[in-house]
């Protein structure tokens, strides 16, 4: 019987150091493609984030763009020959 029972946790063993192998290769394969992604520089970031919100405009900030028709502003109602549509059950 002992010798069953060195076998068992033998064999437990291998199975927890190939369980354990596994994981540490999954993570050096994510790990190496972390490192591949392309990456840009936090001052490169910030000047494009500035560029897009001095030369987009932004129809929720008046104040800063002025007043837009209500024909070009996207977050307006719209309304098609006066008439809506309401379904009631």
């Amino acid at each position: 019987m002992a010798l069953h029972s060195a076998g068992a946790v033998r064999e437990k063993k291998q199975t927890m150091a190939e369980l354990k192998l596994r994981r540490l290769t999954e993570l050096n394969i994510r790990l190496r493609e972390d490192l591949d992604r392309p990456r840009v520089k936090v001052s490169e970031a910030c000047q494009s984030m500035i560029n897009y919100t001095k030369t987009t405009k932004d129809f929720m900030v008046p104040s800063t763009w002025g007043q837009v028709d209500k024909r070009d502003d996207p977050y307006a109602p719209q309304q098609k020959n006066g008439f809506a549509c309401c379904v009631i059950s």
